[in-house]
């Protein structure tokens, strides 16, 4: 069932969804407040946009001319949806395809940022999944893997330009492994704890092409209280919104 809610935090801004499809999560929130955005970033993708929530959040971050790419179809009108209703259809530019068909098509070089909340399991051919499934795609890697997602980034990021993701910390070696192979520097990363006491269950990772040695190691963010409020670590996400 297709439903109009409150972005997450934010009271001004509104996405589409529907319960059928994977819809945003909290991971969709603390990316685009992780990444580094300066005066210098011009162009920004999304990759796997989704519904729309990370796009819509950054451009309430900067001016910069965004882009989103989503593969299912359904989700992709979505987004669609969630732009107009934001009035966002001006400065978000939404493509449906396959990101592994249509990065060529831009010049090497077009981004200073990437964005993209991937999905977090491996896929093995003996794994009992349905493909065509909206979440199975969204969570597990039968379209995009980070294999795949580094070499995107390695060809559209320009010179020092960023990629950040939002993943899972038991995929942290691979996650670095994949960026150092394609000439991406890990430079930043944060550990996200849902409970005190609890190992932590989100990862985000921020890396730089071609950028030198060197990572920056956030402190780490408790995500809920015992009662399952949000802490005043995330609700710092939503001022002024």
């Amino acid at each position: 069932m297709k439903v109009t809610n409150y972005l997450l935090g934010y009271k001004n801004l509104y996405i589409v969804q529907d319960s059928e499809m994977f819809n945003f999560s909290l991971d969709s929130v603390l990316l685009p407040n992780f990444v580094s955005i300066t005066k210098n970033v011009k162009n920004i993708l999304d990759i796997g946009c989704g519904n729309a929530p990370i796009p819509i959040i950054l451009s309430t971050k900067c001016d910069a001319k965004i882009t989103g790419i989503e593969i299912q179809p359904d989700v992709y009108n979505l987004a669609k949806e969630s732009l107009e209703i934001n009035s966002l259809s001006d400065r978000i530019n939404l493509i449906n395809g396959d990101i592994m068909d249509e990065y060529k098509k831009f010049p090497v070089g077009s981004f200073d940022l990437i964005t993209c909340n991937p999905p977090f399991f491996k896929y093995k051919e003996d794994s009992n999944i349905n493909l065509s499934d909206y979440k199975t795609i969204a969570r597990h890697e039968v379209k995009l893997n980070l294999e795949k997602l580094m070499q995107v980034a390695k060809y559209l990021l320009n010179n020092n330009g960023s990629i950040g993701i939002v993943h899972r910390p038991e995929r942290i070696v691979d996650i670095f492994e994949e960026m150092r192979r394609n000439n991406i520097e890990p430079k930043k990363i944060q550990f996200i704890y849902p409970h005190e006491n609890s190992e932590a269950n989100i990862l985000l990772v921020e890396g730089k092409k071609n950028g030198k040695p060197g990572i920056k190691i956030l402190n780490p963010i408790i995500s809920h209280k015992k009662n399952g409020d949000y802490t005043d670590e995330i609700k710092v996400f939503f001022e002024n919104n």
